[in-house]
């Protein structure tokens, strides 16, 4: 057992002098401009949800973050990433096991002419018991099984961002869902004004009808338009009840529509900061995977090339083997061995250097991906930050004209009650009015969406916390 312990010290010397941790090549960067293009920019919260100032909105993320299923199964994923990451640096370890025996025997010796016994029958009975220790090693003499684990630990990292992107798209879905609820609830609101309106017109519209001061084509119209109402305010209860249940999944609450709503969408009172890094989108998530999964590949294909190499291994054994239990443990009854062996591939159908070229491909896929990822994550950004601009002044504009649409409808209707405009007019001005109103609130919430949009673009908020991970 002594020469065993010394023969693995005296390895694992020589391993750790021979085989240190491997470098891994730092990735080329893409190149980018020191600043995005838009730089009509101010400052927000790095927390970015904050940004809101809804604490309905900062509570229902914590929810879905403690109930979601989807996120569970990215928590596993990554759990079981961990498991593989532990298997695939096992190697590098000597492989210890013990077991133990025992057997009972009796043998019968018949016919044999044996004083004393029986019908010539001799019976004798025996008891082994053995217990072993076994040891193997594999010297890493030129750091395959580092490389190996290099593999396992960036394929981890990988995962780890995997579930940091489920976080994200989970705050995100969230966030957007929350927003279209609301939008959905004023959507309804206000088909329930309009609907009112159009009740109200057909009202005049009929007493004018009996008064004889209008025609039956006005009152047609008339009825024609309330019954649109009624049409569009139950499709805009439907949007409501569907966007309400989305959410709820989300939650992982049961889907029965009864979450409560705020009233009204948030206002963006802050504007994005002026002069954000180009470098910020470094930290998301499916570009940091996909960072990892490359560095991956690079040291399973150096891995594959060290696998050509000469392996040196030892393998020891001690043990006991006696005939009494109680003597199991004594020293007089030990048995041990211990032997080393080197192992050269030499034909083996092309099989190793096929793996080579494989890990090689499967390297330069990676590395495809990973600039593709890059530019796709650079080309949202860019178009998170125009749509800022554009939705800010659709809005502007939508204002303006919600203002004048309301203010018209309001002067329609007065005029068509006194004879001046024809019911046309009036019909006309009414569904500006709704229209416009209704477009208003559907780009303020997109504009939210649109501030979302970038969050998730850059991988969180404004504020850059990225360090690159160096192995």
């Amino acid at each position: 057992m002594r020469w065993l312990i010394m023969s693995i010290a005296a390895a694992l010397i020589l391993s750790s002098c021979a085989s240190n941790k491997p470098s891994i090549e730092a990735i080329e960067s893409l190149k980018v401009p020191a600043n995005w293009t838009n730089t009509d920019l101010a400052s927000t919260d790095s927390n970015w949800w904050n940004e809101f100032r809804s604490t309905s909105l900062d509570s229902i993320i914590k929810e879905a973050f403690a109930n979601n299923y989807n996120l569970q199964v990215a928590a596993s994923n990554l759990k079981a990433a961990a498991a593989q990451a532990t298997i695939q640096g096992a190697d590098l370890f000597p492989q210890i096991s013990a077991d133990g025996s025992g057997s009972r025997r009796k043998q019968n010796f018949i016919g044999l002419p044996i004083p004393g016994s029986e019908g010539g029958v001799l019976t004798t009975e025996n008891n082994t018991f053995g217990l072993n220790l076994s040891a193997s090693w594999e010297i890493d003499l030129w750091g395959r099984l580092w490389k190996q684990r290099s593999a396992g630990v960036s394929n981890f990292r990988a995962a780890e961002a995997d579930y940091r992107g489920a976080q994200l798209s989970l705050m995100a879905q969230v966030s957007k869902s929350w927003f279209s609820t609301i939008e959905a609830r004023r959507q309804v609101e206000l088909a329930e004004a309009t609907l009112r309106a159009f009740r109200n017109s057909y009202e005049r519209t009929k007493q004018r009808y009996e008064a004889g001061l209008t025609s039956s084509l006005d009152m047609r119209r008339s009825l024609s338009n309330m019954a649109s109402a009624e049409a569009t305010l139950s499709q805009r209860r439907s949007i409501y009840d569907t966007t309400l249940r989305q959410l709820e999944v989300l939650l992982g609450r049961y889907p029965a529509a009864q979450l409560q709503t705020d009233k009204l969408l948030p206002q963006l009172e802050q504007d994005i900061p002026s002069g954000l890094p180009a470098d910020l989108i470094m930290r998301r998530p499916d570009l940091l995977a996909a960072e990892q999964r490359l560095l991956a590949a690079k040291a399973t294909t150096s891995s594959a090339k060290r696998a050509l190499l000469p392996r040196i291994s030892l393998t020891g054994s001690t043990g006991t083997s006696t005939e009494e239990l109680k003597d199991i443990l004594s020293g007089d009854f030990s048995v041990w061995s211990i032997a080393g062996n080197i192992l050269q591939p030499i034909f083996q159908g092309g099989r190793l250097r096929a793996n080579v070229k494989l890990s090689k491909s499967q390297e330069e896929a990676q590395q495809a991906g990973y600039l593709q990822t890059a530019l796709g994550a650079f080309a949202e950004v860019e178009s998170a930050l125009a749509n800022e601009v554009f939705l800010r002044e659709r809005e502007t504009a939508l204002v303006e004209a919600t203002e004048q649409a309301v203010a018209a409808s309001e002067l329609a209707e007065s005029q068509y009650t006194r004879g001046i405009i024809d019911y046309l007019s009036l019909l006309d001005t009414q569904r500006s009015a709704y229209n416009t109103e209704s477009q208003l609130i559907s780009v303020r919430r997109e504009r939210l969406n649109a501030r979302i949009d970038l969050h998730v673009a850059l991988g969180g908020g404004f504020e850059s916390d990225y360090k690159p991970n160096n192995q």
